[in-house]
């Protein structure tokens, strides 16, 4: 098992956000986590990654075994775990290229890498996400369009391949061209060590990048799971049904 989460609660300025949160990903899986706004998506992947300002009243969370909420934020990312951000920050002063060799000679323990292979390697990436070598030098983000960041940290993830991708609506603010070409990217590390929560409010990412699993996350539960057609479901009737079907019910505890 490549990620389980067991009855996970969690509140930020003593309101719960996580009521109970219950959720097994396997190796090989890309599963969807859709939900409305305030339903506690982002606080999940946010949990995942250490984030401090949320706290954990209960629950637990095993990553490749290991007792994730024991972990520092650089062990989960060490061992495996990469967080793609909603809204990438700007960092001033750090060129994408030293960030991507720094990143990596940590994932190697701290090992100096052969610089020639790894541009080499960090080059066609950026062709294949037809993301213009130039980048290579520029600060972090700084002056990046939207469609530009999140090439940047697909390229991120393509060059440190970790085990479990998270992405956090990744498709923001994307037109149909950088939409496909970060798609390219998600489904070109496929494969039976790769896992990832795809977490996002539209069909479209998940036409280009076919899920195992979808789940639908409401009041900070997991209400519904199921194949692609939940999210055809969902494209055609909103959530009314679900807040229909799931409002006078007590989800939480």
């Amino acid at each position: 098992m490549s990620l389980e989460i067991k009855n996970l609660k969690v509140k930020i300025n003593d309101q719960f956000i996580l009521n109970g949160v219950d959720l097994k990903i396997g190796p090989g899986e890309v599963h969807a986590l859709m939900g409305p706004n305030g339903s506690g998506k982002s606080t999940l992947a946010n949990v995942l990654m250490g984030n401090p300002v949320y706290e954990v009243v209960e629950g637990e969370i095993l990553f490749e075994g290991l007792k994730l909420l024991e972990m520092d934020v650089h062990e989960r990312a060490l061992a495996g775990l990469f967080l793609a951000f909603q809204y990438p920050v700007e960092i001033p002063g750090v060129t994408l290229g030293k960030f991507l060799i720094r990143a990596k000679e940590l994932q190697q323990n701290g090992q100096k890498l052969k610089l020639t292979q790894f541009v080499k390697e960090m080059k066609e990436k950026m062709q294949f996400l037809e993301m213009d070598e130039s980048f290579i030098n520029r600060y972090l983000n700084e002056g990046f369009s939207g469609g530009e960041k999140k090439r940047a940290e697909i390229l991120q993830m393509l060059l440190l391949n970790p085990k479990l991708s998270i992405l956090d609506e990744t498709d923001s603010g994307l037109d149909i061209d950088a939409l496909k070409i970060v798609s390219k990217g998600v489904n070109s590390l496929r494969s039976n060590r790769f896992s990832a929560l795809i977490i996002t409010h539209y069909q479209r990412i998940l036409n280009l990048v076919q899920p195992d699993f979808v789940h639908i996350l409401y009041k900070g539960k997991m209400i519904e799971s199921g194949s692609s057609e939940l999210v055809k479901k969902l494209e055609s009737s909103g959530y009314d049904w679900i807040k229909e079907k799931y409002n006078d019910k007590e989800l939480v505890g």
